[in-house]
């Protein structure tokens, strides 16, 4: 069983576990205790701001997860977004809902099953999870031989299409009877985090953001944003991360409700443990953040 799946599954809550991983400014690293091993990780640097006054088929667990497989749902699903049909797949709760949902903007190298895990641990913690298929107008991910061919289909792209395909999945989501139609989020990870930024900037109907190491949004935009962003970025991505100070100036300067949090020693696509870049105690570390961010903006308190 995974770190994650124990601690979601156990005793320990998000918040006590993010104690844990607390980042003291100058700092030593800390230790992340793991059953009876204890892993050393790097501690995190975090700068925060805040604003003034369908049925389908049932999802098999992975190996040591504590749900049942009743406990979730999932299947491909297709929406109409102005008369072109667009692709994805849906993990939730078969608790009755409605329930907060979150869209999940994938990689450069398209939809792949990737993300279909991250889906079934937010479906997990009662949300309705919705990876929109960025190359649906192309055929879909299907259609590609690998991932080298998808990240070449979805250069060609404009990003405007792509930025309206993932808020035509908003409106898709807040359509749907088992979904809060006012608590529908967006996470996004590398392309998807740039996507997720520009859906931020300009898509009030969005309550949450979470992008993982995304490109910043042209800083004249920011002033429009309405929606509270955790933007995680990982500390060895000097591209992405040459445009972070810049942004977080003008948030603040906007008065605008986020948090920058940058894992040093990471570096980009850390998230993703099917790549050669993933960062174990980096990824743990950051599902814990984004959990508590939609925590806190999609689930009642």
């Amino acid at each position: 069983m995974s770190t994650t799946d124990r601690l979601l599954g156990g005793s320990l809550s998000r918040r006590d576990f993010l104690g844990r991983l607390a980042v003291v400014a100058g700092g030593s690293a800390v230790a992340l205790a793991c059953g009876s091993e204890a892993t050393a990780i790097a501690p995190a640097t975090t700068t925060a701001a805040s604003p003034s006054p369908t049925d389908a088929p049932t999802a098999a667990p992975t190996p040591g997860d504590t749900a049942s497989p009743e406990s979730i749902e999932a299947g491909s699903i297709e929406f109409d977004a102005d008369g072109e049909t667009l692709l994805g797949y849906l993990f939730r709760p078969t608790l009755p809902g409605p329930h907060p949902a979150i869209v999940v903007v994938h990689e450069n190298r398209g939809l792949l099953p990737h993300f279909h895990e991250i889906k079934r641990r937010y479906a997990r913690e009662g949300y309705v999870a919705l990876a929109i298929d960025m190359l649906s107008r192309q055929g879909g991910a299907d259609a590609f031989a690998d991932g080298n061919d998808m990240r070449a289909a979805l250069s060609r792209i404009p990003q405007d299409q792509v930025v309206y395909d993932g808020n035509a999945a908003v409106k898709f989501l807040q359509s749907l009877p088992y979904v809060r139609n006012d608590r529908v989020g967006a996470t996004g990870f590398c392309f998807g985090g740039s996507i997720v930024w520009q859906m931020a900037i300009g898509n009030p109907e969005l309550r949450a953001a979470v992008p993982f190491y995304g490109s910043a949004p042209s800083l004249d935009d920011v002033a429009g944003m309405q929606v509270p962003v955790l933007g995680i970025y990982a500390g060895e991505d000097s591209r992405i991360n040459a445009g972070v100070p810049a942004l977080e100036a003008e948030l603040i300067a906007q008065n605008k409700e986020h948090k920058f949090i940058t894992y040093p020693g990471a570096n980009h696509a850390f998230f993703n443990d099917t790549g050669s870049r993933y960062n174990p105690q980096a990824a743990e570390s950051a599902w814990m953040e984004a959990l508590d961010w939609f925590e806190d903006h999609l689930m009642d308190t």
